[in-house]
């Protein structure tokens, strides 16, 4: 199921691990079952499995992946990759997958920030409601500034800790 030849795990601690992993990610707001297959995928040695083997693991219906899987992809959580020579398709996490999707949430709150400053004009910013926007819009405003650093810092220090990838 995604694990290279030779490989022996304890498949009920892995079992017990993504349910509790995926419990974590609930409890932070993502939906149960994308939760459960970025936690499957994230424990897969390859990094990457088929329709069938994660539902296969998580004893859930290829729809169910399907759903899960396309809510990841647009979070930026997972992709999606043919197998080679087959129609077939693979997920896959990728080892700088926090890097991506925090890089990707960028435009997200570059977005959020105009449309707050356009509240902050509609209300007034002297309003209670204009001044709570216009700490909001600055919130993301200062974000949107120190994320790029914050991503370089990290990118610097990945390639200490495990070199180029």
């Amino acid at each position: 199921m995604g694990q290279p030849a030779g490989t022996e795990r304890d498949e009920e601690a892995v079992a017990r691990f993504v349910e509790n992993f995926a419990a974590v990610f609930v409890d932070a707001g993502i939906q149960r079952m994308p939760a459960r297959v970025f936690a499957a995928l994230l424990s897969s040695d390859a990094g990457a499995m088929s329709s069938a083997e994660l539902g296969e693991q998580l004893q859930v219906s290829p729809a169910a992946v399907s759903g899960a899987v396309r809510y990841l992809s647009q979070q930026h959580m997972v992709s999606r990759e043919r197998e080679p020579g087959t129609r077939r398709e693979r997920y896959r996490v990728h080892n700088n997958q926090w890097y991506e999707a925090l890089a990707n949430r960028d435009q997200i709150m570059k977005r959020w920030e105009e449309a707050l400053r356009e509240g902050v004009n509609s209300l007034g910013a002297q309003t209670p409601a204009g001044r709570r926007m216009a700490e909001t819009q600055a919130f993301f405003e200062f974000v949107g500034q120190e994320l790029p650093l914050l991503l370089e810092r990290w990118r610097e220090r990945r390639e200490e800790l495990y070199g180029d990838r």
